[in-house]
């Protein structure tokens, strides 16, 4: 690949060399696209989510109160937006709010929506091929031994850096599937015992997530009754996400949240392999249209999503490619080459990414905790950290005064105290400098 040929068509790739952190305007926002998926398609997923309630009010007795609905609350931070603002250049005039999805049952991240999902897909269809299920059964039944029998003819195996797996682990293990996690160095160690502690098989490797996932996908390749969750390219993971809109936007109805012209709707979202994020803007944008914006959170060493879209080659390219190391304390962020359908399907529908330190995103794991006593994992707190320099850059394009801010979290309910207090000790030590 020629770097300079790259840097001469494309100056943001010298940025990126750089690490330096920056904005990116996406110059495609908003023109016609031709999707292969579409609304339709959000709605058959949230459907199947609804019928296997009753299986998750079996299973999973956390999820009674939701009524076997995996959902996290939209929570206003009133004391966090005072806490940011002093820290800011540009400042928020409107709402801010946290989507929680640090709180969704399970696996609490936002994994928790795609790869339970897939899972689900998967499972039915076993179950109705193989076990005389159909669609109008109460799917508590899959939690009978029958079922589980049924389930641990066949494998499972996704390769990950950690929220992803813990999501597919855990609910794959509980239905009976053979399961394997295939984790990267990135992974954190809780994670990696938490799996252990359901069951699952996991497989280490003292390597980056690109060379996890393409040893997981031959693992599987050699066994024919093992499914392979391919978090690179999969469609299912993508619709598991998008899901989320549906919900947001009835939580957006109920708290009086306006999303039109005059009250646009930011949504910053952290991203790794871009499958979530993705997932969650084309819901976003089919659900709630032209005047909620989604921009990509980042960190300066491992920019993946961004570098694809930049340069248009998308998975093509490698943050590798052009020198940069890779590292980051955000474990599920540290993806160095985009999935196969992030840029293609946001290449109209993404307003823009931005790029961030590493000690800046540790600082707002700090604030958010200080303020509003939630605990976050690093790459959670992403969306905060580019807040600023996005306002900056949108500020003369939006309404300000009346919009509304939501940073999607996507993980940390489940991080063990000690790890937690590490994160907050890092955070503070950055904070003094």
């Amino acid at each position: 690949m020629n770097v300079d040929a790259l840097i001469e068509k494309y100056p943001e790739v010298k940025t990126m060399q750089e690490l330096k952190p920056f904005f990116w305007r996406n110059p495609d926002y908003g023109k016609k696209a031709d999707l292969s998926i579409g609304i339709a398609d959000v709605f058959d997923a949230e459907a199947r989510f609804h019928r296997f309630a009753p299986y998750f009010e079996v299973a999973f007795p956390e999820t009674v109160a939701t009524h076997g609905i995996l959902e996290s609350p939209l929570i206003d931070l009133p004391y966090m937006k005072a806490r940011l603002n002093k820290s800011f250049t540009n400042e928020i005039e409107g709402g801010l709010y946290l989507k929680a999805d640090n709180y969704l049952p399970i696996s609490g991240s936002i994994k928790s929506r795609g790869g339970i999902y897939e899972v689900l897909k998967f499972a039915e269809k076993v179950a109705i091929q193989e076990g005389g299920l159909i669609y109008e059964d109460n799917y508590a039944v899959l939690a009978s031994k029958k079922y589980h029998d049924l389930f641990a003819k066949y494998g499972i195996a996704v390769g990950s850096t950690g929220n992803l797996g813990l999501s597919i682990g855990i609910v794959a293990q509980r239905l009976g599937f053979r399961t394997s996690v295939h984790m990267s160095a990135d992974a954190s160690q809780w994670k990696k015992d938490k799996l252990r502690s359901f069951g699952v098989n996991v497989v280490e490797y003292n390597d980056n997530f690109t060379h996890a996932i393409t040893e997981a996908r031959k693992s599987a390749a050699a066994d024919p009754m093992t499914y392979f969750i391919d978090d690179e390219g999969s469609y299912d993971l993508f619709l598991g996400y998008s899901v989320a809109a549906l919900r947001l936007q009835a939580q957006l109805k109920s708290q009086g949240i306006k999303v039109d012209k005059d009250h646009p709707l930011f949504v910053y979202l952290p991203a790794g392999v871009g499958g979530s994020p993705s997932g969650v803007t084309f819901g976003l944008k089919k659900v709630l249209g032209e005047n909620a914006h989604a921009i990509f959170a980042e960190p300066t060493h491992i920019p993946s999503v961004t570098l694809g879209m930049v340069t248009g080659l998308n998975d093509k390219i490698s943050v590798y490619d052009i020198g940069i190391d890779g590292t980051t304390k955000a474990d599920g962020l540290a993806v160095g080459r985009a999935s196969r359908i992030a840029g293609k399907n946001m290449r109209t529908l993404l307003l823009g990414t931005a790029t961030f330190k590493d000690e800046d995103m540790m600082k707002d794991v700090v604030r958010l905790y200080e303020t509003e006593k939630i605990g976050l994992e690093p790459s959670a707190a992403a969306g905060f950290t580019i807040m600023d320099q996005s306002l900056e850059n949108l500020s003369a394009d939006f309404p300000m005064k009346n919009a509304n801010h939501i940073v999607w979290a996507t993980g940390g309910s489940m991080v063990p105290k000690e790890d937690m207090d590490r994160y907050l000790e890092i955070g503070r030590e950055e904070l003094a400098k």
